[in-house]
């Protein structure tokens, strides 16, 4: 049977009139997106046309809730309680999940994401809080996590896990994403990127900056569509994959 990965990508991520990257095109590209509820990005007319065009395309519908930090984008760390972070997810999460129904489809995952998406790895209560959230609103959504304390807590709870891999970060030894404030965080060489890529989804490693070997389960592959010449790098991914002998495909819902 073929290696089977998902392609994900952050979409909606523009505010009125500002928009960032090209979603149209990244659409004719991934099988899955992330898209932004309205605390670091999108709202309602974004999150409207963005979901109406996942479902026009085929691609899953995904939740990309933050900390509320719309000046930040969603990347500053912020001193939120455990039940803030879980309330602010449920309230994000019910905005998405309006607009799907009102679209005839449902949400498919979540993935939080920034800084939230960071501290949910190594914070217990963090992660805890956005397993809460699920769990109240919807625990057939698959959660889309890094190695850490929202896998475990994901686990723990019987809920579908998905395993991201970015190979356009660098990796610490431990297998924590290298904080972008740091020098090499992001891989900017499209044949290095391609190579780690093909890498994690066929042999499950990656290197990570020091030169360690890491494993690595990977289910789906995150494309970032926010710098120029994303959308030509993910279409080379893409198709290197497919090349490889990958099955590009969404998982199967659960029901």
């Amino acid at each position: 049977m073929a290696r089977r990965i998902d392609l994900v990508a952050d979409l909606g991520e523009g505010f009125g009139d500002w928009k960032m990257g090209d979603d149209d095109a990244l659409l004719d590209i991934v099988t899955s997106a992330n898209i932004a509820c309205g605390f670091h990005a999108g709202d309602p007319r974004i999150m409207d046309r963005t979901v109406a065009k996942c479902v026009e395309r085929g691609v899953h519908v995904g939740a990309h809730p933050s900390f509320p930090d719309l000046v930040g984008f969603g990347r500053r760390a912020m001193d939120l309680t455990g039940d803030e972070v879980r309330t602010d997810v449920i309230y994000q999460l019910g905005a998405l999940q309006a607009f799907a129904t009102a679209h005839g489809t449902r949400v498919a995952h979540i993935a939080p994401h920034g800084r939230l998406g960071n501290l949910v790895a190594v914070r217990e209560d963090y992660a805890r809080a956005v397993v809460a959230a699920v769990l109240v609103v919807d625990p057939e959504l698959r959660v889309l996590v890094q190695d850490g304390c929202l896998a475990d807590a994901a686990s723990e709870a019987d809920l579908q896990i998905g395993v991201i891999g970015i190979a356009d970060r660098a990796y610490e030894d431990d297998g924590t994403l290298v904080p972008r404030s740091e020098a090499g965080a992001v891989i900017h060489d499209e044949d290095e990127i391609a190579a780690r890529t093909v890498r994690m989804v066929l042999d499950g490693t990656i290197e990570s900056r020091t030169g360690r070997t890491l494993p690595v389960t990977v289910d789906s592959v995150l494309l970032h569509g926010d710098n120029a010449g994303a959308v030509r790098l993910a279409q080379r991914l893409r198709d290197e994959l497919v090349a490889a002998g990958v099955e590009v495909a969404a998982p199967e819902r659960r029901r």
